[in-house]
Order: structure tokens, then sequence, then C-alpha cells
């Protein structure tokens, strides 16, 4: 396996399906329809089966990138095809190719129009969230961080709800947007350093001025800000989530919102540790607002998917908060927290997408008694509602922990401010709970409501498992990413360090 280009087999997988789907789809629009969907199931459950490769065979001591593959793209500025990864980026390509089968089953019956050309836009949106994950070389990051716009657009554009163009360029135009200081960024570090490599870029001393990796720092920071996001560019969020088709929003909160949280550890703390020490106060009261802010905004919302859309922004701060809290148990639960977010959060959308099936509609005010008719649903929607809020023996509790205890060890009152989060977020999350499920089953449109599909139970028996399994037993998250986290805050115990004795 060594031998074998294997991160480009990866990406190449599911372009490979999306052509097979154009090439092989044909007669009439039935059996274009099923075609395609197998089509695109398995191709991606065969990505996910060969990404787990990445997890068995990968060196948990070594903290530096494996896998690593370069073809010489432009001389002049060291710019190649290279790709890589390391503790950090395999847990988010698992992440990627878990959830992209699980989208494309859950739209199985939901979609009816287009399904060719559905199937194609995710195949070709998991191909673009690989490469952004694996990719070692700043040009070649920005295309496939750039590129992941593109089917992302059109599955909200074109399959969402009644305000989907709208939604789809207020998503597209504020992600370019910052993205266009990211691209400053880029261009600036090539023509300074003579690379592009990112290996070497972050192993080296840029030998810049602080004030040049400040303003090298806010273009990054730009970009990645909205693309978790963070207060107060948060706004399109909630309207994508609201228009977009269920599996849209599941790979949307799952994995999209992570490439920001990714990016932070993969530029902004490696490349420019001055500036990210400088500005780690300035991170962390950005997220308390997160934390607080979206929380109230939560507790108002009728809508079942935009509630949960304002519950991720609430999330994103925490991993905002622990990765600016520069220290150990911090970034380590950022991490742990993107993960179990993008598990849960994932599941949360598909527990909407059930109920919107049934009656097409995700007004809060609609439901009610539910428990009586879909009892599975209830013991579902219970569990991952109780990860979100960050039960104990869950996923969400892991994370939350290691973040907060992380905000305590670099500040005791940004720790104090971010825990009132965790009684907010069990407030609105509990009240949607009994509202939807408990309650007294009057509708007769409730009444005549199926619980649970064998394929529906099917989608949701790996979120539940992952979210028991990292709650009861993180070590293996945690060991496969803690070499690759303590070679990225070397700069920062060294720092403190040399504060400490010079102060002595």
């Amino acid at each position: 396996m060594d031998n074998l280009p294997f991160l480009s087999i990866l990406i190449a997988l599911p372009l490979i399906g999306a052509l097979a789907i154009l090439v092989l789809a044909r007669g009439d629009e039935e059996t274009v329809a099923r075609n395609a969907k197998q089509v695109a199931l398995a191709n991606s459950t065969i990505v996910f089966v060969v990404s787990l490769l990445l997890w068995v065979g990968f060196d948990r001591a070594d903290p530096g990138f494996q896998y690593v593959e370069e073809y010489t793209w432009i001389s002049q500025y060291n710019i190649a095809y290279r790709v890589g990864v390391d503790g950090i980026s395999v847990l988010f390509v698992l992440l990627a190719t878990l959830l992209t089968p699980l989208c494309i089953l859950s739209a199985w019956d939901a979609v009816k129009n287009r399904v060719k050309e559905y199937m194609v836009a995710f195949l070709v949106l998991e191909a673009l969230m690989i490469g952004t994950f694996v990719a070692l070389d700043l040009v070649l990051f920005y295309v496939f961080f750039e590129a992941v716009l593109i089917p992302m657009f059109l599955i909200i554009g074109v399959w969402g709800g009644a305000r989907r163009v709208y939604s789809a360029f207020k998503f597209f135009l504020y992600t370019l947007l910052g993205s266009v200081l990211m691209l400053v960024a880029i261009m600036t570090l090539i023509f300074t350093q003579g690379t592009a490599d990112m290996i070497q870029l972050i192993k080296g001393d840029l030998g810049l001025a602080q004030n040049i990796q400040i303003w090298l720092w806010l273009a990054f920071f730009a970009s990645f800000a909205v693309k978790m996001p963070m207060w107060p560019v948060h706004t399109w969020l909630p309207d994508a989530h609201v228009e977009a088709p269920t599996a849209g929003s599941v790979i949307l909160a799952g994995v999209l919102l992570k490439m920001g949280g990714y990016g932070f550890l993969r530029f902004s703390l490696p490349m420019l540790p001055e500036a990210s020490e400088a500005m780690a106060l300035f991170v962390q009261i950005l997220s308390i607002i997160a934390i607080v802010y979206t929380s109230i905004v939560a507790l108002a919302q009728e809508d079942m998917k935009k509630l949960i859309a304002y519950s991720s922004v609430a999330h994103m701060g925490y991993v905002t908060l622990g990765i600016f809290s520069l220290n150990d148990m911090g970034v380590n639960g950022a991490i742990f927290q993107m993960l179990s977010h993008g598990v849960i959060s994932a599941a949360l959308f598909l527990i909407v997408g059930v109920v919107y099936d049934r009656l097409h509609t995700r007004m809060i005010s609609r439901y009610g008694g539910i428990v009586e008719t879909m009892p599975r649903y209830a013991i579902i929607f219970m569990l991952f509602m109780m990860a979100s809020v960050g039960l104990p023996g869950t996923a969400g509790f892991v994370g939350e922990f290691m973040t907060l205890f992380g905000a305590f060890q670099a500040n005791m009152w940004i720790g104090i401010l971010a825990a009132s989060g965790i009684v907010l977020g069990a407030t609105y999350m509990l009240l949607l709970y009994r509202r939807v499920v408990f309650g007294k089953l009057e509708k007769d449109d409730l009444k005549a409501m199926l619980d649970m599909t064998p394929r529906e139970i099917f989608i949701f028996a790996p979120l539940v498992i992952l979210v028991l399994w990292m709650g009861v037993w993180p070590m293996p998250f945690l060991d496969i990413m803690s070499a690759s986290v303590d070679a990225l805050l070397v700069p920062f115990v060294e720092a403190d360090a040399a504060g400490v004795a010079a102060s002595n």
C-alpha cells in the first residue's frame, strides 16, 4: 500500500463514480433515477471502505504527514500536486467518507427530480471535500477549498426549498468574499517564501515581522471565520440550512463547517504562531458571543432546522475557543468537538428530515405527541438531543468538557462564560424535544404518521454507534491526533517557556 498513490485514488474514486452515472444512467426517467442512486451508493460505500485503510495503516506515533504524494505543477514557485494526511486531517477524511453514503441513502425517496444530477453533485462534492483535507500545497488547497462551493451551491439552489436561489447566492457570496482575502495571503506567502509547500511552511520559521503576520492572519481569518461560521458572519448558515434538502444540510453541518476549524489548525496556528497568540483573546471573545448569543436566538426559533443551525454556530464557538486556548487540552478538545458535532448535527438534520418527509413542514408548532405513533423515532431523537447538550457517555460531552477545560487553563473568566452556553444549549434542545415528541396527540395527520422504516434505522445505526463509542471510549480518536497536536503546539510551548524564563 505504501507504493500506491492512496490519497489520489481516494479523490479519484468519487469522480469515477460521477462519470459512471453520467455514462451509464440511460433509459426512461425511473430507470435513470434508480441506476444513478445505486451507482452513487455503491461508489460512496467503496470510498468509505477504502478510507478505513487510512485509519488501519496510520502510524499514531508519527506527528508528521503520511501517505505523501508529490507531482510538480509550477516549478518556479514549488507549486505542486502535493497531498498527505496527519493525525488531524485523517479523521476529517473519514468523517466526509462516512456521511456521504448516508446522505445518498437519506435522499433515496426524498429527491424526485433530476436524480442523476443530484447524485453526480454529491459524488463530486465528496471528492472535493477529501481533496481539501489532504492538500499540502497552498494553491491546491485553495482550489479544493473553493471548488467545494460549486456542488453545494447547486444542491441548495436546484433541490432546495422555496427561497433556495436567495440562500444559495448568499452562501456562495459570503464564503467567496472571505476567500478572496485568503488568496491574497496565499500569494503573499508564496512570493515571500518562494514555495507553496505547506510542509515546509509549517515546519520552518517564516521570518515574518509580527505586523505582517497579523495582516496575513486576518486575511486567513476572514475566510475561515465565514466557513465556521463565527459570529457575526454566521447569518448565511440558517438560511442555507432551511432551504437546503436534508442531505445538503447534513453534509453542510457535518463536514463543510469543519473546513474553517481545519484551516485554523493548518494555517493560522502553525504558520503564524505569533499572530495567533496576539489575536487569541479576540477570537475567544467572539467565541463567547457566538455561544451565548446564538443559543438565545435558538430559543426563539419556530423552525426545527433553523434551531439546529443556530445550535451549530454555538457549538462551533466551542471549537474556536478550544483552538485559540493554545493548549493541549483545548486543541485536542476542539478537534474532538468538530468530529462529534459532525456526527451529532448530521443526525439531528436527518431526524428533521424523517418527519419532514411525512408531513412536509418543519414548524415545531405542527408537531406534538408523536411518541405515541413513532416510538423508535422518539428514542433515536432523544439520544442525539442528549448528545447535543453534552450528556456524559455521549460524544458531545467529551468535546465540550475538553474545550472548556482548555479555556479555563487559558483564561478562567472566558471558561466561566463559555460554561453558561451549556445551560442555554440544554434549554433549547429539551424544549424542542418536548414540543415535538411529548404532549397530546390531537392532529389527525400526526396520528397517521408511520414510525421509522428499516432504511431510516439503517442510516442512523452507524451514527448511534459512533456517538456512544466516542462518548464511552474516546481514546482511539484522541490517540490518533495527539502526536500531531503536540507538534502543532511546539511554538506556543516554547514561547511560554521563554516567557517564564524571562520573568525569572
